[in-house]
């Protein structure tokens, strides 16, 4: 049998407790071996929560548990930090996002990785969850054709949702240029859930379009209220293609799928219907998602979820979202074992948060164009 891969916890962020934690003491072919936190409480608190050693010196921590990777989850400003402290000390690293603040920390981090052959993956699950792996699963075989125009509909802030909007383009698509508007207005009170609070307040709107080297548009929208205001209930991501296209269409995070293709004839849609597949008749764990397309030459596009596990009687019972966090930690586990690279990866996250950074820059020059690559030494945002 394969050996596990050695992971320790860096960090006792929420996360740490509320997902990483649990997580990596189900995932197989992972073993939690230690955790860290530089605030000697904390990691005490996370390290007996765990049951496992705890650490405030990470040096100590490597020398005594010999961890692969760090798992980071820090607080939002330490996160590129102790990232590259991990790196530092030999540590295959999976990152918070965004990767860093600045670009030029970004490429501190990527360099550090390069010069010790380690291997970075950023915890950007959006675009990982079932409803939108079984949508790039569809596109990779072809059937939509050539995927002209890509969006972002609140579905996902800042860097999340450009990865959404970029992951129907294909990452590799190279962005060139940006035009960006951030405006504020009022709104009148409402009950927020994360405030747990009934107040007016102010919102702030990011829209943003994105043309690709290839003449290829990306379109973002985003509101800073969008996680929770009953009134910027929609959430969305569409793409237009050759043959087709596909709208998510949503309150909150009820969402439905609605991808069409041409039906025969050529007169009307003909949409795709998605299944999933779960491990009982009457529920469990989710095996797979299926789309039936009616297309006679690729009828069934099938997206296991990597969690399946034939063998396991009962199989962890896990929702979207944490299926797409595991995701993201095991792209870095199997990068590390089998010597490839993540499946995203520390580039990936530095083209999002460049993407978002130049929105913004966009906007405070009264909207004009910002050619691409930003220059890391003269950002100011």
């Amino acid at each position: 049998m394969t050996e596990p891969i050695r992971v320790a916890l860096l960090g006792a962020a929420k996360r740490s407790f509320r997902i990483y934690g649990k997580m990596l003491q189900q995932l197989p072919g992972v073993q939690l071996v230690a955790a860290w936190s530089r605030n000697p409480e904390s990691a005490r608190r996370l390290g007996e929560y765990l049951n496992v050693p705890y650490y405030t010196d990470l040096g100590q921590l490597v020398r005594e548990t010999a961890p692969q990777i760090g798992v980071v989850s820090v607080s939002y400003g330490a996160n590129g930090q102790v990232g590259l402290m991990a790196l530092e000390h030999g540590l295959h690293v999976l990152l918070e996002t965004p990767i860093a603040h600045k670009l030029s920390e970004a490429d501190a981090i990527i360099e550090a990785a390069r010069q010790r052959n380690l291997k970075i993956e950023i915890a950007e699950q959006f675009h990982r969850r079932p409803l939108e792996q079984i949508k790039l699963a569809l596109i990779a075989t072809g059937i939509f054709g050539r995927v002209h125009t890509s969006f972002n509909d609140f579905a996902g802030h800042g860097y999340h949702g450009v990865s959404v909007m970029r992951s129907y383009l294909g990452f590799d698509a190279k962005p060139v240029k940006v035009i960006g508007a951030v405006r504020d207005y009022p709104l009148t009170a409402y009950y927020s859930r994360l405030a747990d609070n009934y107040i007016p307040r102010n919102e702030t709107q990011e829209h943003g379009i994105i043309e690709f080297d290839d003449g290829r548009l990306g379109i973002f929208h985003w509101t800073n209220v969008g996680y929770d205001s009953p009134i910027r209930w929609w959430r969305s991501s569409r793409f237009l293609a050759e043959k087709g296209m596909g709208i998510t269409v949503g309150v909150g995070l009820d969402v439905q799928e609605r991808l069409s293709l041409l039906a025969p004839g050529g007169e009307m849609p003909s949409f795709i219907t998605v299944e999933r597949r779960w491990q009982r008749n009457d529920g469990g764990a989710l095996e797979a998602m299926i789309a039936h397309t009616g297309d006679p030459d690729q009828p069934i596009v099938r997206w296991e979820s990597p969690l399946w596990n034939h063998s396991q009687e009962f199989a962890p019972q896990w929702h979207d979202d944490e299926i797409g966090v595991a995701g993201c930690i095991l792209s870095l586990v199997n990068a590390v074992r089998d010597g490839t690279e993540p499946s995203y990866g520390a580039l990936q996250g530095r083209i999002d948060q460049e993407l978002i950074l130049a929105i913004r820059q966009s906007s405070a020059q009264g909207g004009q164009p910002i050619m691409l690559p930003l220059d890391p030494a003269t950002q100011t945002m």
